[in-house]
């Protein structure tokens, strides 16, 4: 059974920055595509930022400069390190992982961590 457990959210002032952490337990491939999604109440799930096995990232536009992802496979842990940070990026932000790359793409991940709040404060 696979388990992601994010940390790291909190509140912070416009312009600070907040580094996210999502630690995976249980059997996951190092070959699992990962990725951040946000979502606040009544808004839509919007996909973050993903990256692959090797590394490869893609971005929101909306996030795209000022936000991170990064992984360390030696420890299970997907990062995100956020800077630059603005009042609308204060949501509900999400670790999810799968092996496909196009469910991580569509939002419908095998995996999804339990979330960790993100408020900025203008």
């Amino acid at each position: 059974q696979v388990q992601l457990v994010e940390s790291g959210g909190g509140a912070v002032q416009a312009g600070g920055s907040l580094r996210l952490s999502c630690a995976a337990s249980g059997y996951i491939y190092s070959t699992y595509y990962m990725g951040w999604f946000r979502q606040a109440p009544g808004k839509a799930r919007e996909r973050v930022a993903t990256i692959t096995s090797g590394g490869t990232t893609t971005y929101a536009a909306s996030v795209k400069g000022r936000f991170t992802i990064s992984k360390d496979n030696a420890k299970n842990t997907l990062y995100l390190q956020m800077d630059s940070l603005k009042p609308e990026d204060t949501d509900m932000y999400y670790c999810a992982a799968d092996p496909r790359m196009e469910r991580l793409w569509l939002g419908v991940p095998s995996y999804w961590g339990q979330g960790t709040q993100v408020t900025v404060s203008s």
